[in-house]
């Protein structure tokens, strides 16, 4: 049972885990900054570049993937700003705009394209590769200890491993600058504290956790990371660092919970067949945000824009 464990639920486990806490971390800046539909433009806009990136080197090696994915994402970025000033409309809308029109122009792509020796498909897009990112090199635990057995891991279980050190430290880094700019952008730039490059590189961490994280879980669980854990959180404190921290728990728990139910929900309720484990772990991250909009301390605001203690 130990051997099956680590061979077909270590890695895929690892993986959501660390996708659903980069991709956690940033949200909660953007949900209180009322930028939560930045990371669901990321998570759609990522397709086009993935496609173009295939089209042009006709592979779908890592490095090429990764670089078409984050080309689109800072696209997406330019044209919400321009559309947003140019065209001097609600962000909401320049964002809704934006996402829609790129990933339906990546689904088009992909539907005109040779793809067919590939596994790129809009299936693929949306819900990752989750269940298949096994270690079928491991015997047991002890395969942990072994380097030729983790040689075998997954090539995305390093990437996101990466990532998700990286944003953490940034997070760390940057927090007093993120803190005072998200709360008070006034107070901010009377310190003298760059707050247009601090915005621009929340979305770029945000991008890079969307990107790296594309391949291995898909759209949706990108979607519903951003959104759901750091969501769930705010409900749960008034302090910041307190919400962070629920954050990762909600998102740990949405990853765990969502791989573990995706496989032997089905079996516990008479079903024969397993579902999207995808879907599953962005199911549970909703039905987490419902449990705290329903239970949470602090679901109960005096006015909206209520800022978190310092």
């Amino acid at each position: 049972m130990g051997a099956e464990f680590v061979q077909f639920s270590l890695t895929p486990i690892l993986i959501g885990v660390l996708a659903s806490v980069a991709c956690a971390l940033p949200g909660n800046f953007l949900v209180l900054r009322r930028q939560a539909l930045i990371g669901d433009a990321i998570s759609h806009v990522v397709l086009p570049g993935i496609v173009v990136a295939f089209l042009v080197t006709g592979t779908v090696a890592a490095m090429p993937m990764l670089i078409g994915a984050a080309g689109a994402a800072i696209l997406a970025v330019i044209l919400i700003e321009a559309i947003k000033r140019l065209g001097r409309i609600e962000p909401g809308a320049a964002m809704g705009v934006v996402f829609t029109a790129l990933f339906a122009a990546g689904v088009l792509l992909l539907e005109q394209s040779d793809t067919s020796n590939v596994h790129l498909d809009v299936e693929h897009a949306l819900m990752g590769n989750l269940e298949s990112l096994v270690w079928l090199r491991a015997e047991g635990w002890h395969s942990l200890l072994d380097p030729v057995a983790l040689a075998a891991l997954p090539d995305e279980l390093g990437r996101i491993a990466v990532v998700c050190a990286v944003v953490v430290a940034l997070t760390a880094l940057f927090w007093r600058w993120l803190k005072i700019s998200t709360f008070d952008e006034g107070f901010a730039r009377g310190l003298g504290l760059p707050t247009g490059a601090i915005g621009l590189g929340l979305v770029i961490a945000a991008a890079v956790a969307a990107v790296a994280a594309f391949d291995a879980v898909g759209s949706i669980i990108v979607i519903a990371m951003f959104i759901c854990p750091p969501a769930a959180a705010r409900l749960m404190t008034n302090r910041l660092e307190a919400q962070v921290a629920w954050s990762v728990l909600f998102a740990v728990l949405s990853a765990v919970l969502g791989y573990v139910f995706a496989g032997y929900g089905p079996l516990w309720f008479g079903a024969e067949n397993a579902v999207s484990a995808a879907g599953m772990v962005a199911t549970v991250s909703g039905a987490i945000l419902a449990l705290a909009c329903l239970f949470g301390p602090h679901r109960r605001r005096e006015g909206v824009g209520a800022v978190p203690g310092t």
